[in-house]
């Protein structure tokens, strides 16, 4: 399976902040927003992933990321030129995409939760359909929401209901079969002119091949796209980390833990951050937690 990371956008919810800089260039406690998608990607075992942002802020992305292979991935870019709709990132990559599976994950999305990996792991080695994770929230008419029938399966998904049928969002990670490029083609423009990524998950419902996964207790989704939701993000990954001593959104940790680079590798990664705590809890974790390549 192959990963999207999208990360376009003009932020205007997050103005003044974003009118030099990516949202998903800003920091959630010690880390670039833009790293916590990254690391939900890799957890699910995918290591070819496509970053895809505007023209002014991908060379930014390609500064901070690179190829990859310092996570022992491979990142490809690619330019949104205007913000109309999540599944045209499918129609943006459909040449690198080449009949893959594919996974998307919109970079502004955080999503913590015990046994995470296992989730994400099973999703992305469906054969076919589509995977979508859902969460419950307070205000369910910002999302796109799906509800559920007596035996728990998807009875509908509509896209930010003004009587939502239930409080279950849909969150910012899906996992597609072979077919979501020819799927998204079929996507017509929504009345406020965007392709709907909605619109995309009920071609899969209407035959039956969309599975919902819901989130519960013990989980945490957070979408960082308005200033209060950025600052509960950052105060939740510090929480974790200080109480617990555990790294949140950590590329270099999950590529360490997934084996993807080794602890050579790791050392190099973290001495380049050794004068902050993220970089000396990188080196602590080669040097303490056995080598998985």
């Amino acid at each position: 399976m192959k990963g999207i990371l999208l990360a376009g956008g003009s932020g205007t919810r997050l103005h003044p902040m974003t009118l030099a800089a990516s949202k998903q260039l800003l920091p959630v406690y010690d880390k670039p927003m833009v790293y916590y998608p990254l690391s939900t990607l890799m957890l699910a075992g995918i290591r070819d992933i496509m970053i895809i942002s505007t023209p002014a802020d991908l060379p930014q992305f390609k500064r901070l990321l690179g190829d990859g292979s310092q996570y022992g991935v491979r990142f490809e870019y690619r330019v949104q030129p205007s913000p109309d709709g999540i599944p045209q990132a499918f129609l943006i990559a459909e040449d690198w995409i080449d009949g893959a599976p594919c996974a998307l994950a919109l970079g502004d999305n955080l999503i913590f939760a015990d046994h995470l990996s296992l989730s994400l792991q099973h999703a992305a080695k469906r054969s076919s359909g589509a995977t979508v994770f859902a969460y419950q929230v307070r205000d369910p008419e910002r999302y796109g929401v799906v509800s559920f029938n007596e035996q728990g399966k998807a009875l509908t998904v509509v896209e930010k209901p003004t009587d939502p049928a239930s409080n279950w969002a849909i969150t910012g990670l899906y996992f597609y079969d072979h077919r979501v490029v020819d799927f998204a083609k079929k996507v017509k423009p929504s009345p406020r002119g965007e392709l709907e990524i909605t619109d995309l998950n009920r071609l899969y419902l209407d035959e039956g091949t969309l599975q919902v996964e819901r989130l519960g207790r013990g989980c945490a989704w957070l979408d960082a796209g308005l200033p209060d939701s950025l600052m509960e993000a950052g105060q939740f990954v510090h929480t974790i980390q200080a109480r617990q001593g555990m790294l949140v959104g950590s590329p270099g940790e999950v590529a360490y833990r997934m084996g993807y680079i080794n602890a050579d590798q790791l050392r190099a990664h973290a001495q380049r951050m050794i004068k902050t705590e993220l970089g000396r809890l990188l080196m602590q974790l080669a040097d303490t937690v056995p080598d998985q390549s």
